[in-house]
């Protein structure tokens, strides 16, 4: 359900916001190269269902399918790259402590629209080649935190051609597990320990997401074959204008060999062992790496202090929210 606070006014006009949407896009993505050892590449729009490249989500988003006459076969259009990145860096010969990005564009038909959420995403999907003696936390939090200097650097190139915008961003990390985090507020439920942890520390990165805490529950729900659950998280800002936690990557650590099985097997999924990328995987063929998603219309967002996401992205919207938007002068794409 959408909300738009009271007495909300946008920064900037309609034309100066699309300015700035691409200052910031063209801004973070030489920054995000720099900081993280990046090539940008391109990526595919579809993929062949049969290969197991497609991001599986929580397991029952539906992708979007279609036939391809000419090809004798289906195509689904990406979830995410999760697994298609680390593929590529196998395929294009990439060496330890180099990656790539690339611009990610989806359909997610099943998602729950609201301020944050559209069927449609766009990403900077990015994954980078590790060796074993940095498949490690300490190497998790330090890409971490040059994520975060690459986002803070964009605003303060943003602020200084849009000198209206008042948007503040804590460039200090806090890190915390989602079982810390559970332990430290047990009667909330997860997004609501995400609020109160975020707007305490405003820049914030919860740990080991997929697996079930003690409650019995997970924090949230990860796919089982590309983030190694005891070495992900989510990067979350607090955005002033919503007065809430804004996440703004999903990232992590990927499986080896080792985790994928046990993973498979704590999800019920052991028969993707026998699709192509998993079997690769399993026998040792695709390097180690460390990826994630960092939401264009997410960071957008953010640095523009705007409370919709449909103020800086194209998408189709239900009648409630066209209506309660238009009432509000909120302008949707």
């Amino acid at each position: 359900m959408v909300k738009i606070p009271e007495n909300y006014t946008p920064s900037l006009g309609l034309y100066e916001t699309q300015k700035a949407i691409g200052l910031i896009k063209n801004v973070f993505l030489v920054k995000i190269c720099a900081a993280l050892h990046l090539k940008r590449v391109t990526a595919p729009l579809f993929v062949d269902p049969s290969t197991g490249l497609n991001d599986d989500l929580n397991g029952v988003e539906r992708p979007v399918e279609f036939d391809i006459p000419a090809v004798g076969g289906n195509a689904q259009v990406v979830h995410s790259l999760a697994k298609w990145k680390r593929l590529a860096l196998h395929d294009y010969g990439f060496y330890v402590g180099n990656g790539l990005v690339a611009d990610m564009n989806a359909i997610r038909r099943d998602e729950e629209l609201d301020n944050l959420h559209s069927i449609y995403v766009d990403q900077w999907d990015w994954e980078k080649v590790i060796d074993r003696d940095t498949r490690n936390m300490a190497y998790l939090e330090d890409t971490v935190r040059r994520i975060v200097s690459a986002i803070c650097g964009t605003l303060d190139e943003l602020k200084w051609q849009f000198s209206g915008l008042s948007t503040e961003l804590c460039r200090d990390v806090y890190f915390i597990t989602a079982q810390e985090l559970e332990d430290r507020y047990p009667d909330l439920t997860p997004k609501q320990r995400e609020n109160v942890i975020v707007r305490e520390h405003r820049t914030v990165f919860i740990e080991q997401i997929g697996g079930v805490l003690k409650s019995g529950k997970p924090h949230d729900g990860r796919a089982p074959d590309y983030d190694d659950w005891s070495m992900n998280g989510d990067l979350l800002f607090w955005h002033e204008p919503l007065g809430m936690a804004l996440e703004i990557s999903s990232m992590g650590i990927r499986v080896d060999e080792n985790s994928l099985a046990v993973q498979l097997k704590i999800a019920g999924c052991e028969a993707r062992a026998e699709l192509p990328f998993h079997k690769m995987l399993l026998n040792g063929e695709l390097p180690l790496t460390i990826g994630g998603g960092i939401g264009q219309s997410r960071l957008c967002m953010l640095l523009l202090g705007k409370v919709h996401i449909g103020e800086v992205q194209a998408s189709l919207w239900d009648e409630e929210t066209r209506r309660v938007c238009a009432e509000k002068g909120v302008i949707l794409l």
